[in-house]
This record gives C-alpha cells, structure tokens and sequence, in this order.
C-alpha cells in the first residue's frame, strides 16, 4: 500500500496548526509542546513521507513491529519512543532500539530497562505511565504510588525519568477527561515539588489534544489525525506484531 504523500502531509500541517491555536489561546507557547507521531500500523513507508514533511519524533506501541520499521528506516535520524505496554522479556530489544520509553510503571521493568540499556548509548529517558482511570485494563501506577515509583527509576543508572504519562479513559464527557488530565498534572507537580526536576507530561491523542494542551501537555501522542484510520494488518504484519 502506497502512502498518501498529501494526506500526510496535510494531516502534520493541521495537527501543528491545532497545537499551535490552543497553546496561544491558553497563554502558552507553541514550541513548548512537542509533537510525537503515533505510528502504529503504519508501514515504513508512511514514516518515511511523515520525516520528509519535518516529523522526526514517532512513538511505536508494538516491539517487533516497531523493530521492521527501524530496520527499514536507518537512514532517517528518527527519535524512537516506546510508548506501549512492556513485557519483561522484551525489555532489552526496547532498551537497546529506542531513546525514550513513556510507559514505565513497574520497578521490575524500570530495573530491567536499566540493566538492558547499551552503556554505547545515552541513559534511556522514561516517563513514568500513571493510572488515572482506575481502568484494570490499563497499564500505570496508581497516582498514590507515583512517589515511590519515581524515588526508585532516580536510583538507576541508565535511566533519566523526564516526566509522567497516561492514557485516560476514552469518553466524550470533557468533564472527566480534564479531570484525568489534571490527575496527570498534579502527578507531575508533586514530583518536581520533591525536586525531580521534570520537563514532560505526555497526554493527549487525536480526539483529546486540545484539552489535554489547555491542562499542561507538553508531548501530545497523535496518530489518525496525521495518518488516517489505522490500517488493517496483512498476515505478514499481523505476525510482526506479536510480541
């Protein structure tokens, strides 16, 4: 499948201009929020047309998947971030192919991406995944376990934590979904009040971005408003993406 250089394109030029729209009308600025390119089941292809109309950072949810793409693409100085569920087996694979991994939310796997990580490369920088919905479905640790969990990834020497992510729960109701925005902020300020010295929350995808801007996004992970509907996976793919 051809990707639609236009679609593309045009998608990354609409998505800056919302970025930029509701950080002026918050009173923030545009530059401050950066713009993660969620690419899962989108082929090399469609990265590469991204990269070509100036998207450099692209955050992967599927290893093996991730893993074809960054072989296909080694010619492109692309910022990979991992920002999907970790499975302790594939820690190392992680920890050797991306620079940033947004959803750490075990000790366990905080010590494994540390063990992992190549001392050939900068410490990894990781975001610590929060639970906001309450959601069992979701990864992350309970807000009320945000402080320990960030005292421990502190202690690792192949880790830098920059900041907090979450995933809230997908509901048209603006009132809850600020309201887990908000969770995530206050995450982020009890941390830096401890000293933390973080820099990143990131929250917001295609349908909510503007209000998680408004509550203090600065990385917004954004997929079908650059890429279009997600692709039905060919056999080949499908099997890709096991992990």
């Amino acid at each position: 499948m051809e990707p639609n250089t236009t679609t593309i394109a045009s998608g990354l030029q609409k998505v800056r201009g919302r970025i930029k729209e509701v950080a002026e009308k918050t009173g923030r600025q545009p530059e401050s929020i950066t713009l993660l390119a969620a690419s899962k089941t989108n082929p090399a292809e469609c990265l590469r047309e991204a990269f070509a109309a100036g998207q450099t950072i692209f955050g992967e949810n599927y290893l093996q998947e991730a893993l074809v793409k960054i072989a296909a693409l080694p010619d492109l100085p692309i910022e990979w971030h991992f920002i999907g569920p970790i499975q302790s087996n594939k820690t190392r694979r992680i920890a050797e192919n991306f620079t940033w991994v947004h959803s750490v939310d075990r000790k366990k796997i905080a010590d494994r991406l540390s063990k992992d990580r190549p001392e050939s490369l900068l410490p990894l920088q990781v975001c610590l995944q929060v639970n906001v919905s309450g959601e069992h479905s979701k990864s992350g640790v309970a807000p009320d376990e945000v402080a320990g969990l960030a005292a421990h990834i502190v202690t690792l020497p192949r880790l830098k934590l920059r900041g907090v992510m979450a995933i809230p729960e997908l509901t048209r109701a603006t009132a809850l979904q600020r309201s887990q925005f908000r969770m995530v902020r206050e995450a982020f300020d009890l941390l830096n009040h401890a000293g933390y010295g973080l820099d990143t929350i990131s929250m917001g995808m295609t349908e909510d971005l503007d209000i998680a801007i408004e509550e203090g996004a600065t990385m917004v992970r954004v997929g079908t408003a650059i890429f279009g509907p997600r692709r039905y996976l060919i056999p080949e793919e499908l099997a890709a993406r096991k992990d």
